[in-house]
């Protein structure tokens, strides 16, 4: 447990890009899929606990990395990102707005420049802040 709180931005980092290299990839691999078989239904129910997995694991890196940063902003700012990206990944299961792919990405790009920034340039001296 203490590697996630030494090392919460680069898990944070890694998380929300895997989590965008993700959401890119979908639109590709059912095209290929749909191509490859004419009686496609949906959604494999294995793609989409990925998405919840990108957000416990995201959720968990915001969490520690909000523990050892010094800017209250960033700490404001990692949880609304956060909070947009569980919204987003949460429309696209449920399928309530239809809202235009590109602005699904936007949360977990801003994930990963946080964490980058708070990682650098907030991180506090000692364990607790």
């Amino acid at each position: 447990m203490r590697l996630i709180t030494l090392k919460s931005d680069a898990l944070g980092m890694f998380a929300s890009t895997l989590c965008l290299l993700h959401c890119i990839a979908t639109p590709f691999l059912f095209l290929v899929h749909a191509s490859a078989s004419c009686c496609s239904v949906g959604v494999p129910t294995w793609w989409k606990l990925v998405d919840y997995c990108f957000l416990i694991i995201s959720g968990l890196a915001v969490y520690y990395s909000i523990q050892t940063t010094t800017s209250n902003n960033i700490k404001q700012a990692l949880w609304v990102s956060w909070f947009l990206l569980f919204l987003v990944i949460m429309n696209e299961n449920l399928k309530i707005f239809h809202i235009p792919e590109f602005f699904n990405y936007i949360p977990a790009i801003v994930l990963v420049v946080l964490h980058l920034y708070n990682q650098r340039y907030c991180q506090c001296e000692t364990d607790k802040c």
